[in-house]
């Protein structure tokens, strides 16, 4: 299962993106209000068109990167957010990434990752991170697919990724889901071990 940068652009330019929620999800609306530093680093990883970043640089965070695979989605945030700093959209695999980041933000990146990389993403996001640094978001938390993404998983399946690089502060159903999604995520928000 080979998922190319191809791949990924063809689903954005045939609009084949039906994870697209088309809006922030409120679980990381909530998270991102309760943050003050507005100089923090963040990391969006397989941000796609990526409401997160368009939130958070609203919201006046000065920090806020995405990488992805698809030059289109990556053009459809510069097309709707024209004043996004272009340097921050980064068109490049995540696991070839040489940065530092305050916080990872997990939104359908993980679960779009052939599972056989879950171990690699969890060292190269352990990697990517300052001292204490975290990923937040959302993870999936039921099966989904087993050919193509998005790839599912389990509560138990994950602290087994998670464990060897970062203590686990909150990995438990969230409350305030998309209604699309309700009952079907878990909010993550692990801390780097020092």
């Amino acid at each position: 299962m080979n998922l190319s940068e191809e791949f990924w652009d063809d689903r954005y330019i045939n609009k084949d993106t039906r994870w697209d929620l088309g809006e922030i999800s409120l679980p990381l609306k909530t998270y991102f209000d309760q943050l003050t530093n507005k100089n923090l680093k963040i990391l969006i990883p397989g941000g796609g068109n990526s409401y997160e970043a368009e939130y958070l640089h609203q919201q006046g965070f000065k920090n806020v990167y995405v990488v992805d695979l698809s030059k289109t989605a990556l053009s459809n945030i510069k097309r709707r957010v024209p004043s996004f700093p272009s340097s921050h959209l980064i068109h490049k695999n995540f696991f070839d990434l040489d940065m530092s980041f305050d916080i990872i933000i997990e939104q359908t990146f993980f679960c779009a990752l052939n599972p056989n990389l879950r171990p690699s993403y969890t060292a190269k996001a352990a990697e990517l991170l300052y001292k204490n640094g975290k990923i937040v978001g959302l993870l999936f938390n039921v099966p989904l697919n087993t050919d193509k993404p998005p790839f599912g998983g389990n509560r138990t399946e994950y602290l087994d990724y998670f464990k060897p690089h970062f203590e686990i502060l909150l990995l438990e159903p969230s409350y305030n889901s998309h209604s699309a999604r309700s009952g079907m995520e878990l909010f993550v928000k692990v801390q780097k071990k020092s």
